[in-house]
């Protein structure tokens, strides 16, 4: 027991007597008598030149280290500069083999790094170049320890025990760095960087608070930035908690128009590496008027996670969002829209399918819900949104104010226009519709886009490996309905188009005055359309496009045009008469009208329209350009009975079955109410058959008024010479000769 004591006795005084070496050492050895070796030492193994003006000072208790005032150049500019380092450790905490800092001050650091026209940066040319057979060897080495490195680490993982590592204090004050690029004369300057932590101890909670200010050149951007927060982990280093933060980020520069923006962050997050999962908890994010709050947890950080919680976007003004931004404004037809936008929606879903529930998208007074999925194995989506109402045209740039610009003006602007509209663009981004995987259904009950209301709307659409459906389109339409399906087969460069389409009963007037200011014509339309076509932009669309409408107009009229009144002016000329009423109307009932479109790239030809109206049918071909917007029509009205009261318009024996032409010709983008007219160029052709009509009538009449005097002439002769008693018997022979 006495050995086991003297032993103790015999540690515990070489312990103290080297303590108190180590500080009779520090007391009587001053380390500034050494810096010109340090001085040396340095700039033999660096390209540095090292500048020590302040004193270097250490400590014992606690252990520490001093210096003041350091400056490492390189090439005669200044790379690296420190106003003062103060780095202390607890000394009978090393004994203890439990390090504990006690401080540690980092203040003034100024570093300047910078890259040259030839892409090089300044740090590379700290180190010496080693020589041929030293840069081989260097080499060897680096790849022999990186071989051994694997099996050391896994036995510290293995045996080695969680280093118990508390730091007192830490700060660093007035820290900032300087980076310049030649190459394209970006700079950036981070500067009043300040960080302050106290009480670091591994397994407990402590308090971190950060500072700076980053300014960039190229664009001209400034952000100070300021957190609090408390941060904590285990000794594994696994195991890590941030709460209690706060983060405020206020920019401005050329991004924001020369506007202040303020940014900021809040709540909890948790993550665990060896369980793999992480947790974020009231977690906020706000940038100006914006603000968005989550709740999420998160399992499994590789190819399949799995995702639980909410996120919400708070209501906000997206015009007040851009002018607080310093952007340019969103100019609506409508003032008052993109006032109130909201979204929120849960998330949850299966392992590597995050999926989107109880989804509600909020546009001003439009309201969306819905749901949707994403697979991470393939990228497929799965989305359903339907809605309730929607005016698209509030939503549209206002109209401009054209009253005041002169026709030589509007001349002089037009090849201006024309010539910075540019090459015609791809419609289709064929590369991107390649790689999508989607199934989407939407559905909104009322819309109104291009003044046209449109109700009831169904949509469902997929896409696989290029080749993207519409399998239903449909809706309801002013009085009816329609339906469609697209077919778009985008996997060559090519792609080919196909669109079927069923019109029901929808009442043209109000369409066309909704659609584009046209009120020529009125009816409930019934349309067919079956088309192909194939291009990636809008001429070779249109160039391209096969196919075919059938069309039917039933108990509709021509507004704004009588064919009645052009029908008479034609009678009044064969009755050599002059029309006496002075109010015609301006439209033209009729019961039905149909008819065959053929498509053939821009033109579309109709070589059967035909149309029944009272005491008349109307018949005729033409030709629709809708390149040119010029429509081409020859058209004949069928005399079949009476049209009009008018005595000069009386429908005689030579005028039934007569056709009066009628011509249509123009643009019918510019005046669609002036296309038709009387055909005078034509109507030569009626007089001629006119005349042909009355010359066989009188003939037949000459002839049946001799049949009829020859007759009487005979009877008479033979009722002389047979007597009264026969007549009746020689009035039916003479009718069978004479017939």
């Amino acid at each position: 027991m006495k050995a086991i004591r003297y032993v103790l006795i015999a540690i515990v005084a070489l312990v103290v007597l080297a303590a108190a070496a180590i500080a009779i050492a520090m007391a009587v050895i001053d380390p500034n008598d050494y810096k010109p070796q340090i001085k040396k030492v340095v700039e033999e193994n660096t390209n540095l030149d090292l500048i020590l003006e302040g004193d270097i000072g250490w400590s014992f208790i606690p252990l520490g280290l001093e210096l003041n005032d350091v400056e490492a150049t390189l090439d005669g500019e200044r790379l690296v500069a420190l106003k003062q380092l103060v780095a202390q450790v607890d000394f009978w905490s090393l004994i203890a083999m439990s390090p504990q800092v006690d401080t540690f001050v980092l203040d003034g650091l100024d570093a300047r790094l910078s890259i040259n026209k030839k892409g090089e940066g300044n740090w590379t040319r700290i180190m010496p170049e080693p020589a041929g057979g030293d840069a081989k060897k260097d080499k060897e080495d680096v790849a022999s320890n990186t071989e051994e490195a694997p099996t050391k680490d896994t036995e510290g993982e293995q045996d080695g025990e969680a280093l118990n590592f508390n730091v007192e204090n830490v700060q660093i004050i007035n820290a900032q760095v300087h980076y310049s690029d030649q190459r394209d004369g970006q700079t950036v300057t981070l500067e009043n960087f300040t960080v302050s932590a106290s009480n670091i101890t591994l397994g407990s909670e402590f308090p971190l608070e950060i500072g700076f200010r980053v300014e960039t050149s190229k664009p001209q951007f400034e952000v100070d930035g300021n957190i609090d927060v408390r941060l904590a982990a285990n000794e594994a280093l696994n195991d890590f908690a941030v709460s209690g933060l706060e983060a405020v980020f206020k920019m401005n520069g050329e991004p924001f128009g020369g506007k202040s923006v303020t940014a900021k962050l809040g709540g909890s997050a948790k993550a665990n590496l060896e369980n793999e999962t992480a947790t974020l908890s009231d977690f906020t994010a706000s940038l100006a008027n914006l603000t968005l709050n989550t709740n999420l947890d998160v399992k499994g950080f590789g190819d399949k996670p799995t995702l639980k919680g909410n996120l919400a976007i708070n209501e906000f003004s997206l015009k007040d969002l851009l002018e607080n931004m310093g952007q340019p404004a969103v100019e609506t037809s409508d003032e008052d829209v993109l006032q109130a936008i909201a979204f929120s929606t849960n998330i949850g879903g299966p392992a590597g399918k995050p999926a989107l529930s109880e989804l509600v998208i909020k546009l001003d007074d439009t309201t969306f819900k819905g749901s949707g999925s994403y697979s991470l194995d393939n990228g497929g989506i799965v989305f359903d949104l339907q809605g309730d109402k929607l005016n698209a045209d509030r939503y549209l740039p206002p109209k401009v104010e054209s009253e005041n610009v002169s026709a030589e003006e509007a001349e002089s602007n037009a090849p201006a226009q024309t010539a910075g509209s540019g090459p015609e663009s791809d419609l289709l981004p064929l590369d991107t519709l390649r790689s999508l995987l989607f199934d989407i259904d939407f559905g909104l009950g009322e819309l109104i886009v291009s003044n046209l209301t449109i109700n009831e709307i169904k949509a469902s659409t997929t896409a696989s490996k290029g080749l993207v459906k519409v399998d239903e389109f449909s809706g309801k339409l002013y009085e009816g309905s329609f339906g469609a399906n697209v077919e778009i087969d985008a996997r060559t460069d090519t792609p080919k188009w196909t669109v079927n389409s069923d019109v029901t009963n929808v009442q043209t007037l109000p369409l066309l005055a909704d659609l584009a200011e046209v009120t020529m014509l009125a009816g409930g339309a019934n349309l067919k359309v079956n088309a192909t076509t194939s291009g990636n932009r809008i001429s070779l669309l249109t160039e391209n496009a096969d196919g075919q409408i059938s069309f039917n107009l039933a108990k509709g009229e021509f507004r704004k045009m009588n064919l009645t009144h052009m029908a008479c002016q034609g009678i009044a000329l064969v009755n050599q008469d002059k029309l006496t009423t002075d109010n015609w109307g301006d439209a033209t009932p009729f019961d039905d009208m149909h008819g065959v479109v053929d498509i053939n790239g821009n033109i579309l030809d109709n070589t059967d329209l035909t149309a029944s109206m009272a005491g008349m049918k109307l018949e005729g071909n033409g030709t629709v350009d809708m390149k040119q917007t010029l429509v081409d029509y020859e058209l004949g009205l069928r005399i079949v009975g009476n049209i009009h009261r008018d005595n000069a318009c009386r429908v005689t024996e030579y005028v039934e079955d007569v056709v009066i032409p009628v011509e249509c010709r123009g643009d019918f983008a510019a005046d669609a109410a002036g296309l038709c007219s009387f055909d005078g160029s034509r109507f030569r052709d009626t007089l001629k058959t006119i005349a042909s009509n009355a010359a066989k009538k009188k003939a037949k009449k000459e002839v049946d008024k001799a049949k009829s005097k020859a007759e009487e002439k005979v009877r008479k002769k033979l009722e002389e010479k047979l007597g009264k008693d026969g007549g009746d018997k020689v009035k039916d022979a003479l009718k069978g000769l004479f017939q």
